[in-house]
């Protein structure tokens, strides 16, 4: 049964090597979040660290989804908004290593941010992701709302164009 939990600062910090495997590998899998490949662990090391800063400073939720006490999986939500936007948050890098697919980790790591958020006082989150892909098919299913495409919004990870799609959800 897989563990989801919320990680402190300290977690993510020790989390570094973890995270960094599993964002490494969806990066050489084609997903487009925002990296270019090749891309190895250790390229992805000072991202998770600035992650972690973030989730110091209370700008940043951290999730991870643990199978056998590995970290399989993460997505985070994006906490911290404007004076005007504090209902408000952005749903980032819902990432799964591609060994741990299929098991339904995404929904959970999903239905928790979205338990983790509320708590927080969002009753609104928002997230763009590569149109086509695997990904995009989750977040329909999940209750999320789509609302455009924007055209040649980033790079694949191997190069080319990628749209993006928009979507929303009331928490």
């Amino acid at each position: 049964m897989p563990d989801i939990r919320t990680l402190s600062a300290e977690e993510a910090r020790a989390a570094i090597p973890a995270l960094s495997q599993v964002l490494a590998d969806c990066v050489a899998g084609g997903a487009s979040v925002g990296f270019m490949q090749p891309y190895t662990p250790e390229d992805a090391e000072p991202y998770w660290c600035d992650v972690a800063d973030a989730v110091a400073a209370g700008g940043n939720l951290l999730l991870v989804a643990e199978l056998a006490g590995s970290i399989v999986g993460t997505v985070q939500v994006g906490a911290a908004q404007m004076p005007n936007q504090p209902h408000r948050g952005d749903l980032k890098k819902l990432l799964v290593h591609r060994s741990a697919r299929g098991r339904g980790l995404a929904r959970l790591l999903m239905e928790a941010a979205e338990r983790e958020a509320r708590k927080r006082g969002k009753t609104l989150l928002v997230l763009d992701t590569a149109t086509g892909s695997d990904a995009e098919a989750i977040y329909p299913r999940l209750g999320w709302e789509r609302v455009g495409v924007i055209p040649d919004y980033a790079l694949w990870p191997q190069g080319g164009f990628c749209d993006t799609t928009l979507f929303y959800k009331r928490l």
